[in-house]
């Protein structure tokens, strides 16, 4: 990547718009590629345009079928991760498809939640989700729901000195 800024598309599996924004390019390391983004960023919501009200730092892992991203307060999710496909990047644009799970852990009480399942479930007969795509998913979903409660990182700590800069 030539440039500090990415441009961080996510669409749904149709092709529908979901999210568009610019972030700046924290770090990469072993977990994958730290992205920040300030309150204030001009952003794209289901199609619409928004403004970002509070900042968050992303995390686009290296080849794996989910997208951390990481709150401050006053934002009652802590942790907020979007199944998706892996990350395909062309240039300084990363490309993602949102797969409608997401697994959270909230704030205040520490718990961790599955989201959405019927919006899979719905979207998995809508759209035709192969099968493979389907056990990548629900693997991911899983596998982060024990890692949301359990301290592996980059979800205990790690991820708090690149939520410091943006904040």
């Amino acid at each position: 990547m030539s440039s500090d800024v990415v441009r961080v598309v996510y669409r749904k599996y149709d092709g529908t718009a979901h999210r568009d924004y610019p972030a700046r390019r924290l770090a990469e390391d072993d977990l994958g590629i730290w992205l920040g983004v300030t309150a204030g960023t001009h952003s794209i919501y289901h199609g619409r345009p928004s403004v970002e009200q509070i900042p968050f730092v992303l995390l686009v892992p290296h080849n794996a079928w989910w997208t951390g991203m990481f709150n401050p307060p006053p934002r009652t999710s802590e942790v907020y991760c979007d199944i998706a496909s892996p990350a395909r990047w062309e240039g300084d644009t990363v490309h993602l498809i949102d797969l409608d799970l997401d697994v959270v852990r909230r704030r205040a009480t520490g718990a961790v939640e599955l989201r959405d399942e019927d919006e899979f479930a719905e979207h998995r007969v809508e759209y035709g989700y192969p099968e493979d795509l389907v056990v990548q998913a629900e693997a991911a979903a899983a596998w982060l729901y024990g890692a949301l409660g359990d301290g592996t990182e980059p979800f205990a700590t790690a991820y708090r000195k690149w939520l410091a800069l943006v904040v």
